[in-house]
């Protein structure tokens, strides 16, 4: 499956495009909630009571300024509107952001991401927890199970391990195709032998810009994306596929992440990420001048992709 991330931060304008999205055929639409900007689970309950079918996704919810059971409990909600429709994606986010938005102890992310995903995913498939960690405890029922996948964002190889250890999948972002095939892939697979389970999904989130305009997609790159260079966790990734990010995003980096090129270019690139071992994309839309023919014509993409 194929969605788009609707980026809108008015609430009403990315309600309406949610809708607008679904209308056109897209299956998944995902939102992301960014440091003290609109609650991503709080709109998809609003989205749930307006759409019919369109999978309702987060990418991500941080987890530092809220425990899980609380996080489960804005989830539930979201689940009845729309049963089996809500894919939840956690992460902890930008270490700098945490810290100055709620205070985040940032100590061993992985262990907190860890304990975070072991108590959803007990709630969510047995109804109950009882749980005590470094970083949470948790004693909580709910009425009965639910259908709520659990993944959680990936970016270097230690949190792709731990996704395919205790996750149902792992989200990508920011990350070249290449580097997901080198390093990714493997390191999800050994987090599956290590927890003697199938592989979990690998859920691919990536820019595309509907331009046949390199320089007009470079542009767009550097002013919409350009800022994950100069994160330290994101630099560091980076290098380890192989580029060199001091300056911002290259040339050559950005013609390896971004998808670009008219509608149908860039639907065949979105078919190839699936071939290349993508079990989901989410498509992040680079806007070029017209902002509204921009996303019209990614959502006309996504639809061509998905068949």
């Amino acid at each position: 499956m194929i969605g788009v991330v609707v980026r809108e931060s008015n609430v009403a304008q990315a309600l309406e495009q949610i809708i607008e999205a679904e209308s056109l055929g897209v299956p998944a639409v995902w939102l992301t909630t960014a440091r003290a900007g609109r609650d991503g689970l709080t709109l998809l309950a609003a989205v749930a009571a307006r759409t019919s079918q369109v999978k309702l996704g987060t990418s991500i919810m941080p987890t530092w300024p809220r425990h899980p059971v609380a996080l489960a409990q804005q989830a539930l909600v979201v689940d009845g509107l729309a049963p089996g429709r809500l894919r939840l994606g956690i992460g902890p986010a930008a270490r700098d952001g945490m810290e100055q938005l709620v205070g985040a102890t940032w100590r061993a992310p992985l262990q907190h991401l860890r304990e975070y995903i072991t108590i959803l995913r007990a709630l969510f498939q047995t109804g109950s927890v009882d749980f005590q960690g470094s970083h949470f405890r948790a004693w909580a029922q709910i009425p009965s199970p639910v259908e709520v996948p659990v993944f959680a964002s990936a970016l270097r190889p230690g949190a792709y391990e731990l996704c395919g250890e205790v996750a149902d999948g792992a989200i990508s972002w920011m990350c070249p195709p290449s580097y997901l095939q080198a390093a990714a892939i493997p390191a999800l697979q050994r987090g599956a032998e290590k927890g003697k389970r199938p592989v979990p999904k690998l859920v691919v989130h990536i820019p595309v810009c509907i331009s046949q305009d390199l320089d007009a997609v470079r542009q767009a790159a550097r002013e919409q994306v350009g800022l994950y260079t100069r994160l330290a966790s994101y630099a560091a990734m980076f290098a380890e596929a192989g580029y060199e990010v001091s300056e911002g995003l290259t040339d050559s980096l950005i013609d390896d992440l971004v998808i670009f090129g008219d509608e149908t270019a860039v639907a065949e690139g979105l078919q190839r990420l699936r071939v290349q071992g993508a079990d989901e994309v989410i498509v992040h839309p680079l806007l070029t001048q017209d902002r509204d023919s921009s996303l019209r014509s990614a959502w006309r993409s996504v639809a061509i992709a998905n068949g």
